[in-house]
């Protein structure tokens, strides 16, 4: 069960944040094969100026099209993560026109027994998932 918090400049519309939420789901699913509703995305919209995204030294800029991605989950493999971040930036450059020095993205890992998905359970520390 991952959650994709999303970081963006304002100024996309609706249609577009939903393409891209689409785009990221379908990276998910192929990524850690999930089941088609587990999806948990959250999008922030943000003034230009309260992003300031540089390029640790690596030689490239940014545009306005800057989505920064954390991925919120449980422990994921290496290859899991490198097939994630493979199929973000294929998907979201083919939908939504997003290059890949645009795409950063992050992971935090955390253990199943740290979710609770209603009702103030832990469904996996319960048997329920």
């Amino acid at each position: 069960m991952p959650l994709l918090q999303f970081d963006v400049i304002q100024g996309r519309s609706e249609a577009e944040l939903h393409t891209l939420l689409d785009a990221a789901h379908r990276a998910v699913l192929t990524a850690f094969q999930v089941p088609a509703r587990d999806r948990y995305q959250i999008v922030h919209e943000n003034k230009a100026c309260n992003m300031v995204f540089q390029d640790t030294g690596l030689g490239f800029s940014r545009s306005d099209n800057l989505v920064m991605v954390r991925v919120y989950t449980s422990p994921r493999s290496a290859e899991q993560k490198q097939r994630f971040m493979a199929e973000l930036a294929r998907e979201l450059r083919e939908s939504s026109g997003v290059q890949g020095h645009d795409l950063m993205i992050s992971f935090i890992t955390n253990d199943k027994g740290d979710w609770s998905f209603a009702d103030g359970e832990a469904q996996y520390l319960t048997g329920r998932l």
